[in-house]
């Protein structure tokens, strides 16, 4: 049984009891009940019907009110000594406040009827009582009014932080550029929760990476990461917040860039950007919050700015694909006239060809007569792959083919075009065996890269060819020591009408590349650097046995 701790001298200590004679407090002691309470548990509720008085023996108490947002508002904390719950008993009103023991706490109360006759028999503790609510009433005013300034300051913040975001709704939405549209979401990200500075990161679903471009120096770089790498990479694939505080003694982070570029990471936040279905499109990595480590609200601005910078990067993509689809329904229509309007024309010349060759009776002249056949093929098969790609179809002739037979008989053709531009052609063809594929048109994806290399290489140069057999696959490099090209052209070199120091073409003969090589079920790569020329590597599957 738990001792009691009720008695003369705890009722001395409490303030309703102060110059009361111990006689009167023998009295008033008989009439009562000492309670116990668990830390957060409830002593009464809001609304209630006050009919007891208590005393704190031990312990602490919280009084609060509840808004009808949900909000809680202290009124007041009480110790030992201290007492609650006149006021219903003052006023026969509900009680106006709950109270909760905000840790173990005993109580000794009293009913109503008892604290009327204790009030009415007493001066003293009728003055005490009055003491003791004023004071109360004082703390109370006082709470109230700081609670009221928080709040007022809380919604400062939060008009602020809205008007932030409507100013960085309307930034981001300013142009459909996408490359100078990530630039002004990250730039706008940045400034709006005052990091330092930051990357902003794109998910690539094809690949399964995400990348983004740099500055490195003068020039700017794309960088990639597999899902799943790096706190971005795991920030992509599942979604998580990451909010580092202190870089350094975080697990998670990695300081090997720190160590690269001689920066300091001090804290760090990587969140996700999410679209309106909640798919996770992108990642913003932000670093160093000037004032110390970044907060809630912060994590909540560039939540809510994910779904602004998510609508502004499809609508730019769909801009850009609306334009695309035009112009290629644009070169569609106008292949599709050149090939109507030259079919006969260059029949008849293909069968004069034919006759000449087989008329001739002169090895030269049957050598011209090949290629002028071989040259209207070209020239037709060229405005139907236009047309095709234009209109999105897709068809191969594949064959099991001795790949270096292939390989041959393209170079022997292009190291003609490239001799007259004072081009050297190097053969390093090391594979021999064979390969599924559609001659036709990867002869022409073979010509056009030799093409652009002629292209790049103005005042002439080197042209480097290789074949290499890396098991499953035969690994196919073009290599010039031409002009290379920019990071930017780089990364959209297979998108449609994007070109690159050429005055003539479409602009589609990359994008067609790109998708004969993947009608191959094969793998087209580019390393380019400016001023040093350019590696196109294409990888494709050998036939099987």
């Amino acid at each position: 049984m738990e001792k009691t701790l009720l008695s003369i001298e705890t009722l001395r200590f409490n303030t309703l009891f102060k110059y009361v004679p111990d006689a009167m407090l023998q009295t008033i002691m008989r009439t009562m009940k000492e309670e116990r309470f668990s830390a957060n548990t409830s002593i009464f509720q809001e609304n209630s019907r006050g009919e007891r008085l208590y005393l704190i023996l031990e312990g602490r108490v919280k009084i609060s009110k509840i808004t009808k947002y949900g909000a809680e508002t202290v009124l007041a904390y009480l110790n030992k000594g201290e007492f609650f719950g006149e006021m219903e008993l003052l006023d026969d009103q509900p009680r106006s406040a709950r109270t909760v023991a905000v840790e173990q706490t005993t109580v000794a109360s009293l009913t109503k009827q008892d604290f009327d006759s204790m009030l009415k028999s007493n001066n003293i503790i009728q003055l005490n009582m009055l003491k003791s609510v004023v004071k109360r009433l004082r703390i109370a005013d006082s709470n109230i009014v700081t609670e009221l300034d928080r709040t007022v300051d809380l919604s400062k913040q939060h008009i602020n932080k809205l008007n932030i975001l409507i100013e960085a709704a309307k930034t981001v939405n300013s142009t459909l550029d996408l490359d100078k549209l990530l630039d002004v979401i990250l730039q706008t990200a940045i400034k709006s929760i005052a990091a330092d500075r930051g990357t902003l990161y794109l998910v690539d679903e094809l690949k399964g990476e995400i990348w983004s471009k740099v500055l490195s120096g003068d020039e700017v770089t794309e960088i990639r990461l597999p899902l799943g790498k790096g706190l971005a990479g795991y920030v992509a694939k599942t979604g998580e917040v990451v909010n580092i505080p202190d870089a350094y003694n975080d697990q998670r982070f990695n300081p090997d860039f720190d160590k690269k570029t001689g920066y300091r990471t001090n804290n760090m936040l990587t969140m996700p950007m999410k679209n309106r279905d909640g798919k996770i499109i992108g990642v913003f990595q932000m670093l160093n919050k000037k004032g110390g480590p970044f907060s809630q609200q912060d994590e909540e601005f560039i939540n809510a700015l994910s779904i602004h910078a998510s609508i502004a990067i499809e609508n730019a993509r769909l801009a850009q694909e609306m334009v695309n689809s035009e112009r290629l329904s644009a070169v569609g229509r106008m292949a599709s006239t050149i090939i109507h309007d030259i079919k006969n024309p260059m029949g008849t010349l293909r069968v004069y060809a034919q006759v000449m060759k087989k008329k001739g009776g002169n090895e030269e002249v049957s050598k011209l007569a090949d290629e002028m056949i071989h040259q209207v093929d070209r020239f037709v098969n060229m405005a139907q792959e236009i047309l095709d790609f234009s209109k999105g179809v897709s068809s191969t002739n594949m064959e099991k083919i001795a790949f270096e037979d292939v390989m041959e008989g393209v170079l022997l053709f292009i190291e003609k075009d490239l001799t007259k531009n004072n081009i050297q052609l190097t053969k390093k063809l090391s594979f021999k065996g064979m390969v599924t594929l559609d001659q036709d048109k990867l002869s022409r994806v073979f010509y056009n890269l030799a093409s652009n290399a002629r292209d790049a290489m103005p005042n002439g140069g080197t042209l480097t060819a290789l074949t290499e057999d890396l098991g499953d696959m035969v690994k196919i490099e073009f290599t010039d020591t031409g002009t290379g090209m920019p990071e930017e052209v780089k990364r959209r070199i297979f998108e449609p009408f994007v070109t690159h120091g050429k005055k003539h073409g479409t602009g589609l003969g990359m994008a067609i590349v790109k998708k004969v090589i993947d009608d191959h079920k094969g793998k087209i790569e580019i390393d380019s650097e400016l001023g040093k020329g350019t590696t196109i590597r294409i990888l494709l599957p050998k036939a099987s046995a």
